[in-house]
């Protein structure tokens, strides 16, 4: 079964630091093209934060740009998020996404809006940042 499993959100303080994983079972990251990280705040639309292709060459929402690095284990099959320097404003639900190769090798132009067009999504993770 094809299955992409968020662990790792809690609840921290302003400035403190959370690593999100994102464990895949059913294919490998090895089959896919596109690996992207996206949030939902309460009331807000759902937004891409990070992705990496299968070149290794990442993307970042302006927002998260110097606090959050995105990266994937192939051997343990898991993609990451570490999120440093968080704040308030990055309380949200995190979700993770991939696309299958047969999509492409990198991320479509736009990837940050794509949520639901891509081939594999996880339930999410709740993050929340407290003042």
């Amino acid at each position: 079964q094809v299955q992409l499993v968020e662990s790792g959100g809690g609840s921290v303080q302003a400035g403190g630091s959370l690593r999100l994983s994102c464990l895949a079972t059913g294919f490998t990251y090895a089959d896919v093209g596109c690996m992207a990280w996206f949030r939902q705040a309460p009331g807000k639309d759902r937004e891409g934060v990070a992705s990496i292709d299968s070149y290794g060459s990442t993307s970042y929402s302006d927002s998260v740009k110097g606090r959050f690095t995105i990266s994937q284990d192939s051997a343990k099959n898991t993609l990451y998020l570490q999120m440093n320097s968080l704040k308030p404003e990055d309380t949200a639900t995190y979700y993770c996404a991939a696309d299958r190769l047969d999509a492409g090798r990198t991320c479509r132009r736009g990837w940050g809006s794509y949520y639901y067009g891509m081939d594999y999504r996880g339930r999410g993770t709740v993050v929340t940042i407290s003042s």
